[in-house]
């Protein structure tokens, strides 16, 4: 497997509205890793995952992620680079008056898909990655969070990105649901791709070890399967 870091950030500084969040930012990210982004709130995990998939500018250092430089990428390739980011919310984002079938369409006609057979392939495809293909018929509120937001990873899912970004996923589930939501995600990992999941809850991180970045006073610090 190729090994060459797919998210490259160093000397970055992160800025929300003008304020300085995060100073001189450094790490790497590799195909098959899966990373935690942990902090207090407001210490800058989610600034930290919007740099990622371009929704705040870098001004100063290295960064780029998925073969596009974000210092210099123009507007028009933005579409492009989040093609290779699948995002998962903590609050699913599922479009209440469609089903999980139509939900998942409409994310590919969006991106260009035209072929009502490759389609409908893709997305049994994604459903059945999740444990979802009975659910296909649903609408949003027929489900339950755990469902919804399987239906939501399905969804990042879907054009085979390179890295998976989850903010907060397990947010709003109970316990066990969590649990199932992670291993999901652990899944996806081992098959190769990135995740990078921002998360205050260091129970999960006990439980499922992984590369830690830790977001602490304007700073941030990477280890290895460690908790401070």
């Amino acid at each position: 497997m190729n090994n060459k870091p797919i998210i490259n950030f160093s000397g970055i500084n992160v800025y929300q509205d003008k304020k300085l969040i995060l100073s001189n930012v450094d790490f790497t990210v590799s195909n098959g890793e899966f990373v935690y982004l942990i902090g207090k709130t407001g210490s800058g995990k989610s600034s930290l995952l919007q740099i990622i998939y371009a929704d705040l500018p870098v001004t100063d250092g290295t960064a780029e992620v998925c073969g596009y430089n974000l210092k210099t990428i123009k507007q028009k390739q933005i579409p492009y680079l989040r093609r290779k980011l699948g995002i998962v919310f903590q609050d699913f984002q599922l479009l209440d008056d469609r089903n999980v079938e139509e939900n998942l369409a409409f994310v590919l006609k969006a991106t260009g898909w035209k072929d009502k057979d490759k389609i409908h392939n893709r997305i049994l495809a994604v459903l059945e990655a999740v444990e979802l293909i009975a659910l296909l018929k649903k609408m949003p509120h027929q489900l339950s969070g755990g469902e919804q937001q399987r239906v939501a990873i399905a969804r990042a899912l879907l054009n085979q990105p390179d890295v998976i970004l989850a903010d907060e996923p397990t947010g709003n589930l109970d316990p066990e649901t969590s649990n199932g939501i992670m291993k999901l995600l652990l899944r996806i990992s081992e098959s190769g791709k990135a995740v990078v999941m921002a998360t205050h809850n260091y129970n999960i991180i006990h439980k499922f070890p992984g590369i830690i970045i830790k977001c602490n006073e304007g700073k941030v610090n990477s280890s290895s399967n460690k908790l401070d």
